[in-house]
């Protein structure tokens, strides 16, 4: 049966799976390539941050036992126990940060995009004829969870807790889904795509309206998985402070939450949390950014 024991939680790392490299800078791309990413790094448009008041939320999961493939059923146990959380006024990214947004902010420090973002680039627009004006909209992707978090503070933000999104993604009621109770349909989401050479599917970042979260977030299920600040806990839940919770003091791996283009629809319930190394690259994770209104009243970031 499934969800029964917390340690099944990291068996959603399967769906972020990808080998490890080491932040930083991928090699020089070559000419052709390069023209490419200046045409996609000057189309970058910046998502517009969206006001989550201040108030309680529903976070997590009630037990559930007696329906073991029902969707309000708790994916493991890390989701548990249920519970009302307060949380301060803060913002959040409409959108997730789109690749031409993380182009163009790589280009300003004089960076190459990591080889992986590389190849996948080059072989969409030659194999498949992606064109710059798409990939521009869609999510960065390939990006760990230091270079994210380096792309949120060069904007004067951060990434936002996992409380923070998951407020954001469901609502002050606890939406099973961005949406509501409804099932995912390819009309609200992008999520249960395959490829056979593991070439992501993906949407605008700005795309699907009819998934958008009660506050008017895009794609917080599916597309692509999200990083959060957090380090992710087991049994934070057990013990979490009921107001502004900032995750774990440390950890060995950070919060994932959202599911993405290749997730089953289990992954995009707005409970269900993940994790992953936080050098990890993946065709299946990128981010957005948050920011409080005076950041000296957030608690302090975890990282």
């Amino acid at each position: 049966m499934r969800r029964l024991i917390t340690c099944v939680a990291f068996l959603c790392l399967l769906f972020i799976a990808a080998p490890s490299t080491e932040a930083g800078s991928g090699s020089k791309p070559s000419s052709e390539l390069a023209r490419h990413l200046v045409a996609i790094a000057a189309l970058a448009q910046p998502a517009p941050a969206v006001t989550i008041p201040a108030g309680r939320f529903t976070l997590g999961s009630k037990r559930i036992d007696d329906d073991p493939y029902g969707l309000w059923t708790q994916f493991d146990d890390t989701e548990l126990p249920q519970q009302r959380v307060w949380l301060d006024t803060y913002e959040i990214d409409q959108n997730e940060v789109s690749l031409g947004e993380y182009l163009a902010f790589l280009q300003q420090r004089k960076q190459h995009p990591p080889d992986e973002l590389q190849k996948l680039i080059w072989h969409v627009i030659t194999v498949h004829s992606v064109s710059d004006q798409t990939l521009a909209r869609w999510p960065a992707l390939y990006i760990t969870w230091h270079e994210a978090s380096g792309f949120c503070t060069s904007k004067g933000k951060r990434l936002p807790t996992e409380a923070e999104w998951e407020k954001a993604a469901r609502g002050p009621e606890g939406n099973l889904f961005p949406w509501g109770e409804s099932a995912p349909t390819n009309e609200r989401a992008m999520f249960g795509q395959h490829h056979v050479h593991e070439i992501p599917i993906l949407a605008a970042v700005d795309s699907q309206p009819e998934g958008k979260s009660p506050y008017g977030i895009h794609h917080m299920a599916g597309n692509v998985a999200e990083w959060v600040q957090d380090w992710f806990g087991f049994d934070y839940y057990a013990y979490m402070p009921e107001k502004n919770p900032a995750g774990p003091m440390s950890g060995r791996y950070k919060s994932v939450r959202g599911g993405s283009w290749k997730s089953k629809i289990i992954m995009l319930r707005t409970a269900t949390r993940s994790g992953a190394a936080p050098d990890q690259r993946s065709a299946t994770v990128g981010f957005r950014c948050a920011r409080s209104p005076v950041e000296t009243d957030h608690p302090t970031s975890r990282k």
